[in-house]
């Protein structure tokens, strides 16, 4: 597998001193879809905004398809071309009058013609269904639409990697769903996303390849299962087991019926897991 992003040794003080990302490691390979999982204040957040030169660190570097990323201004400009981030409120990067022209900001940044930018901008809001809304402004949009708007001005940047700070944040359920469909599909398309939350019960669904982030380190990487198994691991994290896994311990624990594989933490795997018992 092709390594796309890379943080080594990545050390970040604020500037009254404390330290905020303490000696991290961290690979992503193309096409991955990871999970970086950590209650709020654990350093995700602040970890991101490193991965295309928002933050520069105090020491470690951010390596890009194997090259280290630099923080003159054209090397700035050619890393956020290859990664993109989607805040965790979309009011942060939304600003234009009109969606159209807010998508269309970040290729018409990188020196395309105004008809080329709103070609891409076009094709963006249409593969995150948002094309309706190109005239409307951008503050007037509910939050899923926001998201959305938010994501396709990534996307119109064409990046290699888009990394989303806690994409389900301030949805109701079936928003949090249509965006996390919108993720699948732009994953098997080839894109590597890499996701921050705090939410237990979603990263079931996000992923199967976790990293937990504690205090400014990742103190655990692993699949689901391999990373729910760990009690003592998330007792230090400060999570818990999602809901489903939560409901197998019980019958582990207080009816005896155990489970192989471990407790199911997903709606596919529970069912299939109570075939066997029922």
């Amino acid at each position: 597998m092709t390594t796309i992003l890379e943080a080594k040794d990545l050390v970040y003080n604020y500037p009254d001193g404390t330290e905020a990302i303490k000696g991290i490691n961290f690979k992503v390979n193309e096409g991955e879809m990871i999970a970086l999982l950590g209650h709020n204040g654990a350093g995700k957040s602040t970890l991101f905004l490193h991965f295309n030169g928002i933050i520069e660190p105090t020491s470690g570097t951010i390596e890009i398809e194997g090259k280290t990323l630099k923080y003159d201004k054209k090397s700035l400009l050619e890393a956020r071309q290859e990664v993109g981030i989607v805040f965790q409120n979309p009011d942060d990067q939304l600003f234009a009058p009109t969606v159209l022209e807010d998508v269309s900001f970040g290729p018409m940044n990188m020196g395309l013609t105004t008809e080329e930018a709103k070609e891409r901008a076009m094709d963006a809001l249409e593969k995150v269904g948002a094309a309706d809304l190109k005239n409307k402004p951008p503050h007037h949009l509910s939050g899923g639409q926001k998201k959305r708007v938010a994501i396709a001005g990534i996307l119109a940047m064409k990046p290699k990697v888009m990394i989303l700070d806690e994409p389900t944040s301030g949805l109701d359920p079936n928003g949090a769903s249509n965006i996390m469909q919108l993720l699948y599909d732009l994953n098997d398309e080839g894109m590597t996303i890499i996701i921050s939350t705090h939410d237990v019960d979603l990263v079931p669904l996000y992923s199967d390849d976790i990293e937990v982030i504690v205090d400014g380190q990742i103190i655990k990487s692993g699949t689901c299962k391999e990373v729910f198994s760990d009690k003592p691991m998330i007792e230090k994290a400060d999570l818990r087991l999602p809901w489903i896994g939560q409901l197998f311990e019980k019958l582990d624990l207080e009816d005896g019926i155990t489970f192989e594989d471990g407790y199911p933490l997903t709606v596919g795997d529970a069912y299939d897991a109570l075939k066997t018992i029922l």
